[in-house]
């Protein structure tokens, strides 16, 4: 299926040889009826001599009408540019040529109509000679042109087999993306409800699916099908659709809303783009201009933010970002027109580059620019490469859908830059990349890992200088302190980055402390002797022993955060201390007496270990937050 769209300057014959071609009137308005012109989007179909059916979306020529244009325009495969012979190039003729060119249609046939007013065939030839000239500086370059008059039926043959060529020489349109139909039509048709027409594109649409209307957000189901009124089960992309929903009304919903499957398009109210000024545009583009957007279906007023020079030359290109006054609901590399509001003219087009960017930017700032050049030149592992430099670490899925890029292509890329690690996924193998569309797991790339790893251990060696004889730096420190340093490590991507450096043998991790692999804790034979003394009155008064200011008077502050580092004494309290296999002990004990007896208080364990009130009350609170007992009244009781 393929879609003909026409084009022309108002009153050279468009629709007249549409009908002549379909059978069909495509001015279905009785205004465009008495007027004898096109004022909206018209529609025929027509089955070609190889069997191919083709849709031909009729649009109007006349100046006042060019935003209606554009909003059939979008979808179409191949141009039916018409040119009549008894005017030649008009300059609607010109203007629909140029959004052509910068709609990136490269398909054309050229139909010069009303032949049969034109008696000297020199002056045919002329036309012809104009359009040619015409054509040769745009994307319909060398497109075949042929006399026709749709009132004599002179040509139409062979116009109908040029465009059936043309057509079968075109590539299959490609339905392994996402689908979206650019609403141009909603109406009410008695005794079904609500429908929408549009041109299909990505990927098939079926009755009975979900969808979701963006950029209202609402959700509906598919209830009919259509295409040249015609049910069908499943659309095809490249189709002219008209689609039954139920759960809306028409009032919801209006010209430029897409219908897609639900959760992935978002709509936008700013986003980077890539601009060409035509050569003969009014006046270079200049920073902060009010244009008119025509994206899709769409149109909208919008402001025109230029970024890395002052402004946009005619016949020029150049980055910018576009601030719309309306949301429309866009991908990555749709095509748009702009137009000047007053007066009314086209100046430029072009590719949409990101259709979400995080923040506006600095005009002039030169990461912004090499990330806008590498998406509209770079290779799809370029702009992968590039987007995680930018924001890593980053969850997979929130990666590929930030990278603008569909997903299987984001898919084969990210494969690609995974085999030569480049990007490693942070402490697992790296696995399928097909795998990593909807994970949380966090990417990041080689040379951001080097970066932070570099970070982690010097971060680690500073702790490790400054408390020599500490087990580890305290994880929750560490990590508060590299996100001080790199502020895009949130608390999945630390993780990620420790269990990194740990698979690589850099860092040790012992949960509640990390350490540099080449850290040991050693002690002078002073500071030994020093702690073989305290531990020996630990082990003369087990159940009574020093408290922690006795013991930090004895051996001093930093031997003993060891100990307790080393599990070589225990902290119950902020002043009581036992060693570790006291503590089992008592732990032990308690639990067999509450076992035998039912409950223990504060006395008994007192009486049970021959102790002091002060050691056994901090015990047992000690043992209530750890989980093992729990209080009731004056009395402990196993949790």
């Amino acid at each position: 299926m393929h879609v003909i769209g026409t084009a022309g300057h108002v009153d050279h014959g468009k629709s007249v040889l549409v009908k002549a071609l379909t059978g069909i009137d495509p001015d279905r308005l009785q205004e465009e009826k008495e007027r004898g012109m096109t004022i909206d989007l018209g529609f025929a179909w027509l089955t070609l001599p190889s069997g191919q059916e083709v849709s031909i979306v009729d649009v109007p020529g006349h100046e006042d009408f060019i935003k209606n244009m554009l909003a059939g325009v979008g979808g179409i495969e191949l141009a039916l540019l018409v040119v009549a012979a008894d005017e030649g190039v008009m300059p609607q003729t010109r203007e629909h040529l140029g959004i052509l060119d910068l709609l990136d249609v490269a398909s054309g046939v050229v139909a010069i109509t009303k032949v049969d007013l034109i008696d000297d065939p020199e002056w045919l030839e002329l036309v012809q000679l104009e359009v040619e000239e015409l054509l040769e500086r745009t994307t319909l370059a060398g497109a075949p042109i042929l006399p026709v008059s749709a009132l004599t039926g002179e040509g139409l043959p062979e116009l109908v087999d040029v465009l059936d060529l043309v057509l079968s020489n075109l590539p299959p349109v490609s339905s392994s993306g996402r689908p979206r139909l650019p609403v141009d039509r909603v109406f009410t048709l008695a005794g079904f409800g609500t429908v929408v027409t549009g041109t299909l594109i990505g990927g098939p649409l079926s009755v009975g699916d979900e969808v979701e209307i963006v950029p209202p957000l609402l959700r509906a189901r598919i209830r009919g099908l259509q295409t040249h009124k015609k049910p069908l089960e499943q659309a095809v992309p490249g189709s002219r659709v008209a689609i039954n929903l139920a759960g809306v009304d028409t009032d919801q919903l209006q010209r430029g809303d897409v219908v897609t499957p639900p959760g992935w398009l978002r709509s936008t109210r700013l986003m980077d783009v890539e601009v060409r000024l035509l050569g003969d545009a009014p006046q270079p583009l200049a920073h902060n201009a009010p244009v008119t957007l025509f994206v899709g279906a769409a149109q909208t007023p919008a402001r025109v933010r230029v970024l890395g020079q002052e402004a946009i030359e005619l016949g020029s290109r150049g980055y910018a970002q576009l601030r719309l006054s309306h949301p429309v609901a866009i991908a990555s590399r749709d095509r748009f027109i702009i137009r000047r509001p007053s007066p009314a003219v086209t100046i430029g087009g072009g590719r949409v580059l990101d259709p979400h960017p995080r923040r506006r930017h600095r005009r002039f700032q030169t990461e912004v620019m090499e990330w806008l050049r590498t998406l509209a030149e770079g290779t799809p592992a370029e702009v992968l490469l590039q987007q995680l430099h930018r924001l890593e670490p980053l969850p997979a899925r929130e990666f590929i859908r930030e990278s603008q890029l569909e997903d299987g292509v984001a898919v084969e890329a990210l494969g690609a830059l995974m085999a030569k690690g480049e990007i490693l996924v942070l402490g697992e193998e790296a696995g399928s990349s097909e795998g990593l569309v909807h994970s949380r797991r966090m990417l990041i790339s080689g040379e951001g890992w080097e970066r932070l790893r570099e970070e982690l251990t010097s971060l680690l060696a500073d702790y490790h200088r400054a408390h020599p004889l500490r087990r580890g730096m305290p994880r929750g420190a560490c990590r508060s302190q590299l996100q001080g340093r790199a502020r895009r490590v949130s608390d999945p991507a630390f993780n990620g980055l420790v269990a990194q450096a740990v698979k690589e043998g850099v860092v040790v991790d012992e949960g509640a402390f990390l350490r540099l692999a080449e850290h040991e804790v050693t002690f002078t034979a002073q500071k030994k002797a020093a702690i073989k003394s305290l531990l020996a009155e630990f082990g003369a008064s087990p159940y009574s022993s020093p408290s922690a200011a006795q013991c930090q008077s004895q051996v001093g502050e930093e031997i003993l955060n060891a100990l307790l580092d080393q599990g070589r004494l225990i902290r119950v309290s902020e002043d009581v201390l036992f060693t570790p296999e006291a503590y089992q002990e008592m732990v032990d004990q308690v639990r067999a007496f509450i076992q035998r007896e039912g409950s223990i208080t504060v006395a008994q364990a007192r009486d049970l270990f021959g102790s002091s009130r002060r050691y056994l009350l901090a015990l047992l609170e000690h043992f209530d937050a750890q989980g093992v007992t729990r209080r009731v009244g004056d009395e402990r009781v196993l949790r």
